[in-house]
């Protein structure tokens, strides 16, 4: 029975370790912060810039990157599913420092309730758990490691491209561009960061688990506030429009294109 045991742990050891390229588990290192108010305990990866150096005066820029529903959870791994060959191809062109935390199973970055096919997304004072944590690890990098403040730069998919909207409504001084992919957001939220940060915005038109409209809402009440963001819409694309995305020439030059 123990060997039974041993066999299956091993078998979902393997499949969960295939389920992220190899590259980025040893790129980008594995690290935890602890919220200090809450004690909520947030696994993440970072990827440093090569030859980075804390001693030497060159500051890079930060990403910030909040993966999907369906990389959750504590082994610290699963984050990594998505976008990092983005960064890791781009290393020399693009040297950042890039964040990638992980929420809790049992927790979701953005306030929102899913009713039917409508989604609800709330803005109470306090974030939730995971994304109030978020915050205070990207102002202890910022405040902490050879990181440019006016380069911190935000992107998110589908459940992160929810928190990525939400995220700029809380604070929306501390980013100089962001990309959120099929999210979504209250659009009554959108004028609190509409003036001051460029969006390109991503949405499959046959995105069947957070719909297309959630994102053509926000492109028509940035648009009633004088706002033209960068839109892209993907006709025939269901829900993973970030592998469309992630493909977009310029992509990352447009986003390290801007400064505060």
């Amino acid at each position: 029975m123990q060997k039974v045991l041993l066999f299956l742990l091993l078998i979902t050891t393997m499949t969960s370790l295939k389920a992220q390229p190899p590259a980025a588990l040893a790129a980008f290192e594995a690290r935890t912060f602890t919220d200090e108010q809450s004690g909520y305990l947030l696994p993440y990866r970072v990827l440093w810039p090569q030859g980075y150096d804390q001693n030497k005066e060159e500051k890079y820029p930060l990403v910030l990157f909040l993966h999907g529903a369906g990389e959750r959870g504590n082994d610290n791994q699963l984050q990594l599913t998505h976008g990092t060959p983005l960064f890791l191809d781009n290393q020399q062109q693009f040297p950042a420092i890039v964040l990638m935390p992980q929420c809790a199973t049992e927790d979701y970055w953005a306030q929102m309730v899913k009713d039917e096919d409508q989604r609800r997304f709330n803005f109470n004072e306090r974030p939730n758990p995971g994304l109030a944590a978020v915050q205070q690890l990207l102002h202890t990098y910022i405040d902490t490691e050879k990181v440019d403040p006016d380069r911190v730069y935000l992107m998110g998919l589908s459940m992160g491209g929810m928190a990525t909207f939400e995220l700029l409504a809380r604070e929306p001084q501390t980013f100089a561009a962001a990309i959120p992919i099929c999210g979504g957001t209250n659009p009554a939220l959108v004028g609190l960061y509409a003036q001051q940060v460029p969006l390109w915005i991503f949405h499959g038109a046959e995105d069947e688990v957070v719909k297309v409209e959630n994102s053509r809402r926000i492109v028509q009440q940035l648009a009633s506030l004088g706002v033209v963001p960068r839109y892209t819409e993907y006709p025939g694309v269901n829900h993973n429009s970030w592998d469309h995305a992630f493909a977009e020439p310029g992509l990352l030059e447009w986003l390290f294109g801007f400064k505060k």
